[in-house]
């Protein structure tokens, strides 16, 4: 057991003896382990990978409608940016906010209605027509499902003790994974359908991109319904002062693993909680709330918080510079190096094949308009998924025995080295494969997002992981207005700066604070 469980008398399993009646007093982390890691913790890991791989393809899916909607919606090659991006200036918009309501109303009292109304969000924009009314639903995806994707780290992180909060983490993320080559997959399958229908009513023609992002709504819908049966975290409602809900739930936690097969846990009250908030008047107009937002935000940048708040910050920033700002552009680049290596063109390179690229604007003829992608990139973008999906199972399994630490240095430079060298060789088919290998930079999200929980107390944990993803999303935003600003006149100077980020990431990890130090209990 890890610490030290406070016992006044009573069986240390805390299923009772001949004085089984008398009163237990244990730590919080104490009480987590007597619930014991079963059934519950699975079904909690599942349901939070399934949210985070709504998340992914709320985020992603506009990458594959963008290359097949440009008759249906009139875009030109600066509104197909314009809209790739538009999601994550929505997260960018609402991370602040859906920080602060989850740590003052709840993880879940955030976590599922955002769900809720970003799948509504979702549905509303495949019925659009024109740039500007998909523009804003894209926004509004954005801006809502960024509640669900902060909050949902530090909601499944309190349910465990901190000897399995990082593996808990990394198993969603592992779950997440998983779903990740759904996102090709599901557009394979139905964009490159030829079938077409109006609807007179809302005077559009229903092709099959529209039902695409209608489908990828639906695992954020189903993850809402599954989290209606699940209690608030005990941690939150033990930090608020609710110590009779806590161990309620934590005793539910318990029948829940156990099956009703063991007596309930004898605990009758928790110690250890420094950190417990007064209850908070939500009632007093908008300068009390903005007040508020402003005491629950100030902390992280003062210290002792300030310099972990910064690198938390930035290491996801240049996470997501090449995880999804270098993204939206990997279906093109790697459908030209394809291209190339069909036409037997045995020596180029990335940038040459790039500069030799010329790109047609979109035209208002039907006939003229891409409808589907070619099979090879569906491919490719199957196969990066497959390896995401490995690779979250293998730092599931090793990062308790190697470390943080080693994971993030392993894949920021093992990336940023990959970027670098898929500009230098001239073989197409490897220049592939390494920028197949520099996407998979997006695992330190993750991590990082595991150590952001682990540094922060439960008063400011889902503030500080929401404030640190917004971070990460501008450094998205910065990305794919990098790339689409210099990709095609200085495609290597993309690279390099994308890369340099990246390397600079793994030499700031070694300065988190105890990133090296082994678990112990969480007194906060």
């Amino acid at each position: 057991m890890d610490g030290k469980t406070v016992v006044k008398s009573g069986s240390a399993d805390g299923t009772g003896d001949s004085a089984a009646n008398c009163p237990k007093r244990v730590l919080f982390e104490d009480a987590l382990t007597l619930a014991k890691f079963g059934r519950f913790n699975y079904a909690l890991i599942a349901i939070a990978g399934t949210v985070l791989a709504a998340v992914m393809l709320e985020m992603l899916s506009i990458s594959y409608v963008i290359a097949v909607a440009e008759c249906d919606l009139e875009l030109t090659s600066g509104q197909k940016g314009i809209l790739g991006a538009m999601a994550l200036a929505g997260t960018i918009a609402g991370s602040h906010l859906w920080g602060f309501l989850a740590d003052t109303l709840g993880r879940r009292k955030v976590i599922i209605p955002t769900l809720l109304m970003t799948n509504a969000v979702s549905f509303a924009s495949s019925m659009m027509t024109n740039f500007w009314m998909i523009t804003i639903c894209r926004f509004l995806t954005g801006f809502f499902i960024c509640g669900a994707s902060a909050s949902i780290y530090a909601y499944l992180g309190e349910f465990h003790n901190q000897r399995d909060r990082s593996r808990a983490i990394m198993a969603a993320s592992f779950v997440h994974s998983i779903g990740c080559p759904l996102l090709p997959g599901l557009a394979y399958i139905i964009i490159n359908q030829s079938w077409a229908f109006t609807i007179p009513i809302l005077d559009i023609v229903y092709r099959p991109w529209r039902l695409f992002l209608v489908i990828c709504g639906l695992p954020g819908f189903i993850s809402a319904l599954a989290l209606l049966k699940f209690p608030e975290s005990p941690k939150f409602d033990l930090n608020q002062g609710n110590v009779k809900r806590a161990m309620e739930t934590i005793q539910w936690m318990h029948r829940f693993n156990s099956g009703n097969a063991e007596s309930p846990l004898q605990i009758q009250l928790i110690l250890g909680e420094a950190e417990v908030q007064p209850s908070r008047d939500h009632s007093k107009g908008a300068k009390a709330v903005l007040e508020l937002i402003w005491n629950q935000t100030a902390p992280l940048f003062k210290r002792p918080y300030l310099h972990k708040t910064i690198l938390m910050c930035f290491l996801q920033f240049g996470t997501y510079i090449t995880a999804h700002g270098m993204f939206m552009f990997f279906p093109g680049l790697l459908d030209q190096l394809v291209k190339a290596q069909e036409a037997g063109i045995d020596r180029i390179t990335l940038c040459d094949i790039v500069y030799a690229h010329n790109p047609l604007e979109a035209s208002s003829d039907q006939t003229t308009c891409t409808q589907s992608l070619s099979l090879a990139t569906y491919g490719y973008s199957i196969t990066l998924d497959i390896i995401y999906v490995l690779g979250f199972l293998v730092i599931g399994l090793l990062v308790n025995a190697v470390g943080r630490l080693a994971i993030l240095v392993f894949v920021f430079t093992g990336c940023g080295a990959c970027g670098v060298l898929a500009v230098l060789v001239d073989i197409p088919l490897l220049s592939m494969w390494l920028y197949i290998m520099m996407m998979m930079s997006g695992f330190t999200v993750s991590v990082v997002s595991a150590v952001t929980v682990d540094l922060f107390p439960t008063s400011l944990r889902a503030m500080a992981v929401g404030i640190s993803l917004m971070c990460g999303r501008i450094g998205g935003v910065f990305g794919t207005n990098l790339a689409g600003l210099l990709l095609d006149s200085q495609c290597e100077l993309t690279f390099g700066i994308t890369c340099s980020i990246l390397l600079l990431c793994s030499v700031l990890s070694f300065f988190i604070p105890n990133i090296n130090k082994k678990v112990q209990p969480d007194s906060s």
